[in-house]
């Protein structure tokens, strides 16, 4: 069964006229002569018209011709009606009869191509062509869109100065213009980019510049900032209420780049109101402002952080000098050394609350605090090292009444700060040296003002700078317990002897290796003294036969009796005692220098130091023969029977002795073990290793304790030669070998 195509075929002309007709009504709609487009009737007649054009057989199929003629009927509708609108219109009139014209012919796309529907399926898919779609988009921007780019492009610039002047812009109609730049590319955004931002950018720049300009000669940094920072909140809203959002992060790098970046070093050093004085000021919101700001730009904290460091460089700086002129008008320094410690630490407080809060924990500013502490604490202080100074502080609060304005809390929170600073300080083995120096007198003297405090230190410590650090301190409060039980052994000891001391007394054994080293006080004791000392030494031979006793008279003190008018318990040093006792001895009212050497047996450098304390000090127990405010040999010296004194009892102390220099020196003797032992360690694992390497690997293992002297390590690999631990390669003198 064959089926017969009935159909009249439809000459071109005859059909087109048709189709014209219909797109000349369609006109009149857009026009706004009609008030209605065609009904789906008319529509679907027209749709059929060119179905049936498009598929009659060759050569009846006009295909070809109506592809030809649709692309016409654009061109025909641009140049008659389009164009001349656009012709006399200005500014925002030209803008909204852009936009007007632009969703006309969209309606005028879409319509369109419902009636060549067919074509679009089938005609131009199977040839290859461009979709009537694009065909009709591209009707307008080739001939519209490529005419008026420019006028449109300028018109919505003005506008947008008129809206960052403040002025009441129509927000949708420049989103609308917009949308035309975007949408004649056909998904791409080259059109949009290329004939509106790149121009939108360069107004930008021209109009902030202008406002900068302004700024930065009449307002101060925060002033300048608070517009800055309004301004670019403007920016990111325009962007969300016309702008194209992918060229957001363009424009505000164009405004951050212009108001920014270009003045960003004048106002951090505004003499009136830059970063020193914001800082100076701690005004924590404009710091924050500033901080929030700079973080936008590429690498925009870096002079920010420059210049935070060199205000916190400048004030530690400011306080050395000042406690410098200070100290130098004070015969005590003592005060003044514990206010370099608390100053720093309220800097500290300071500095870090604005780091944390203000510049919101930024390592680049935690880093640029670190830095600054470290360049003035590692400094002198009226002649003396920072670590001393801490190790000094810390002493002041471990002390027994030293920590009595201080609660608890206040206690520990200082001596955590105190700790966090040794990470500042290159001498860490120097502050361990120092304060295991006032730890001993705590301990020894019973000064401390408790256990508990003093292993929460050493803990501290030992969490900052690892446990070697603290071994020897540990070792000191360990010995102390140890004491303690040796002692009540002695009294066991005692009993079960039978035997009773001639003069009562407290022996405190210690391990040599944990202390600091002291000085062996030679001196004559009295008869009963050194009774009691055999009797102890007699004790210690049969319980720790493996240890040898050697006595420190000079650390111990002597509780003596005395009546002056009225009765006094005296806390004296050994030799102090020995003095007063040998006046009782000889039976004599006065003494002269050289017999109490003689009757005492004792250096004069120790006895001229007791004397003085006891002739010049605060308790005036004996009378000199000279009223010299020094002890010389040819001096006599007497009982004063005059001396009285409203306390009972009396600790006589010595005149403080500045054993800094032997600190110090025995640091030197420690770092120079420390050098060798890290040389032949090193040199032991890599057997052989070149003299840059091997002074390279040495400084990096020690520089945690310490930052050793290039001159030591070269004097310490010359010494290790000729000991023979290590030598030079015969063949390459720079390098190194280990000797097994």
């Amino acid at each position: 069964q064959m089926v017969v195509d009935t159909r009249k075929t439809i000459d071109f002309e005859q059909g087109w006229s048709e189709i014209n007709a219909g797109v000349e009504e369609f006109k009149l709609f857009l026009e706004g002569v009609k008030e209605k487009p065609e009904s789906a009737t008319v529509n679907m007649s027209l749709y059929t018209i060119v179905y049936n054009m498009c598929t009659q057989k060759t050569p009846n199929d006009h295909s070809k011709n109506l592809y030809v003629r649709y692309q016409q009927i654009f061109d025909d509708y641009i140049h008659a009606s389009v164009l001349p609108a656009l012709k006399d219109t200005h500014d925002e009139f030209f803008l909204r009869k852009f936009v007007h014209c632009w969703k006309n012919h969209k309606l005028m796309v879409r319509w369109m191509k419902k009636i060549f529907n067919y074509l679009d399926r089938y005609y131009v898919v199977r040839y290859n062509l461009v979709d009537l779609q694009a065909v009709g988009v591209d009707a307008f921007k080739s001939t519209v869109y490529e005419e008026v780019k420019g006028k449109a492009r300028d018109a919505v610039l003005a506008q947008m100065e008129k809206d960052r002047e403040g002025e009441i812009v129509d927000t949708d109609l420049l989103r609308d213009t917009l949308a035309i730049f975007q949408e004649v590319g056909m998904g791409s955004m080259e059109a949009y980019e290329n004939d509106f931002e790149v121009y939108m950018l360069q107004s930008t720049q021209k109009y902030y510049r202008k406002c900068a300009m302004a700024w930065i000669a009449e307002d101060t940094t925060p002033d300048y900032l608070r517009k800055a920072e309004a301004r670019l909140l403007e920016e990111e809203a325009r962007v969300d209420k016309y702008l194209h959002v992918e060229g957001k992060s363009n424009l505000l790098r164009e405004a951050d780049a212009t108001l920014l970046q270009e003045y960003e070093m004048r106002l951090l050093e505004k003499p009136d109101s830059g970063l020193f004085v914001l800082l100076s000021d701690e005004r924590t919101e404009d710091i924050n402002r500033m901080f929030r700001l700079f973080s936008r730009l590429p690498e925009g904290l870096e002079p920010m952080a420059k210049v935070f460091k060199a205000y916190i460089e400048e004030k530690g700086s400011d306080l050395i000098r000042q406690l410098d002129t200070a100290n130098a008008q004070k015969s005590s320094k003592d005060a003044a050394d514990h206010t370099f410690i608390k100053k720093a630490i309220s800097l500290h407080d300071t500095f870090t609350g604005i780091v944390n809060g203000s510049l919101d924990s930024a390592p680049l500013f935690h880093k640029a605090l670190r830095e600054a502490f470290e360049s003035f604490f590692n400094k002198t202080v009226s002649g003396r090292s920072v670590p001393e100074l801490m190790a000094l502080f810390a002493d002041a609060i471990l002390r027994k009444g030293g920590a009595s304005k201080l609660a608890e809390d206040d206690m520990d929170g200082t001596l955590d700060k105190v700790v966090k600073f040794l990470a500042y300080i290159s001498d860490r083995d120097m502050f361990a040296e120092f304060y295991r120096k006032k730890l001993a007198r705590r301990l020894l003297y019973s000064t401390s003002c408790g256990e508990d405090a003093e292993k929460g230190m050493l803990t501290r410590l030992k969490q900052q700078c690892g446990q070697q650090y603290t071994s020897k301190m540990e070792g000191m409060v360990q010995d102390l317990q140890i004491a303690r039980e040796k002692e009540l052994d002695f009294r066991s000891w005692l009993d079960r002897k039978n035997t009773s001391l001639p003069v009562d007394m407290n022996v405190t054994v210690l391990t040599t290796g944990y202390w600091p080293s002291y000085k062996v006080l030679e001196m004559e004791l009295p008869e009963k003294m050194v009774e009691s000392l055999e009797c102890f030494s007699k004790f210690h031979e049969e319980t720790a036969k493996s240890r040898r006793l050697t006595w420190q008279l000079g650390l111990g003190s002597v509780h003596l009796k005395a009546t002056f008018g009225k009765s006094y318990e005296l806390i004296l040093s050994p030799v102090q005692a020995g003095v007063l006792l040998s006046f009782d001895t000889l039976s004599q009212d006065t003494l002269s220098f050289q017999q109490l050497m003689d009757t005492m047996k004792i250096p004069q450098e120790d006895l001229s130091r007791s004397l003085h304390s006891l002739c010049l000090g605060k308790y005036k127990l004996l009378l000199k023969s000279t009223p010299d405010k020094k002890i010389l040999t040819t001096d006599s010296f007497s009982i004063n029977n005059k001396f009285v004194d409203r306390a009972r009892r009396i600790r006589v102390p010595l005149p403080p002795v500045d054993d800094r220099r032997k600190v110090h020196e025995e640091v030197d003797k420690d770092r120079k073990h420390a050098v060798d032992a890290a040389i032949v360690r090193i040199m032991k694992s890599r057997k052989t290793l070149s003299h840059s390497d091997l002074m390279g690997e040495v400084i990096t293992q020690l520089q945690r304790a310490f930052h050793p002297d290039v001159k030591v390590i070269k004097k310490s690999i010359e010494g290790l030669i000729d000991r023979e631990y290590i030598e030079r390669d015969s063949s390459k003198t720079q390098t190194y070998k280990y000797i097994a």
